[in-house]
């Protein structure tokens, strides 16, 4: 099983080395992001398993427009008319106006163990080397909660894209950090909450002044983008990916 229940009507999917989240509310869901190419059918059975259908999807949610976040969304939005969010700054990011992303150069540099080279053939197989634009998606309908299940609130994180945001859920105590803030990654040496590799952000020092209002939020669980969730509230998460920022210069 790739789908976990972390909180109350809140599931992880957990993609190639990445992860998505499902929030319930009675029969329908919101996804917070959609893993690689590779993983659509992935989140056709997770959602399955829990006795759903991708039909009761009524949104999917974007942290941030990286291949591994976009990957499912032409997929769903093809097959089932899935309509896609995320914040106005991060929209023409999706559509490939620009890229704020690390080249395949940029990883190849960084396969220096059996565990990088191993992340890269799996990622490579998922649709890491494909584009993958993403047209239909929009900017958020709303400002503050959004009407949809879990009403998540959109929190914005810029620094690893312009655009990224965080998706706040006050009924769960929880918090979607996306790339922002992570728990692990196969080419980090670092254990526990950090900011990615900074060749992957395009403003590492924007991502870690971001961190100032994650801080603040009442959130205990912590749903990262990669790397296992982190019980122990955000406020301790972002002191400990503070004091690995420093290290954390790949």
């Amino acid at each position: 099983m790739r789908v976990h229940q972390v909180a109350d009507d809140v599931f992880t999917i957990r993609g190639t080395d990445v992860n998505m989240f499902l929030l319930r509310d009675g029969r329908d869901l919101t996804l917070i992001d959609a893993g690689w190419y590779g993983d659509a059918t992935l989140i056709e059975r997770s959602i399955r398993a829990l006795g759903h259908r991708p039909e009761d999807i009524q949104a999917v949610l974007l942290t941030h427009a990286h291949l591994d976040h976009v990957g499912a969304l032409n997929h769903l939005h093809r097959h089932y008319a899935l309509p896609a969010y995320t914040s106005p700054t991060e929209v023409p990011h999706a559509h490939g106006d620009y890229h704020e992303s690390a080249t395949p150069l940029d990883v190849i540099k960084r396969l220096t163990d059996r565990n990088t080279i191993a992340w890269a053939a799996r990622i490579t197989a998922a649709g890491g080397l494909r584009k993958n634009p993403v047209p239909h998606i929009h900017p958020f309908p709303t400002e503050g909660p959004l009407d949809l299940p879990g009403h998540p609130v959109p929190i914005p994180t810029p620094g690893h894209t312009s655009g990224h945001t965080a998706y706040h859920l006050p009924e769960a105590g929880a918090i979607a950090t996306g790339d922002a803030l992570v728990t692990a990654h196969p080419t980090s040496k670092i254990t526990g909450p950090q900011p990615l590799p900074n060749f992957f952000n395009h403003d590492t020092p924007a991502t870690i002044a971001g961190y100032t209002t994650l801080e603040s939020l009442p959130a205990d669980l912590v749903l990262p983008g990669h790397g296992p969730t982190w019980p122990n509230g955000i406020s301790t998460a972002v002191a400990r990916a503070r004091e690995n920022a420093p290290h954390q210069r790949l």
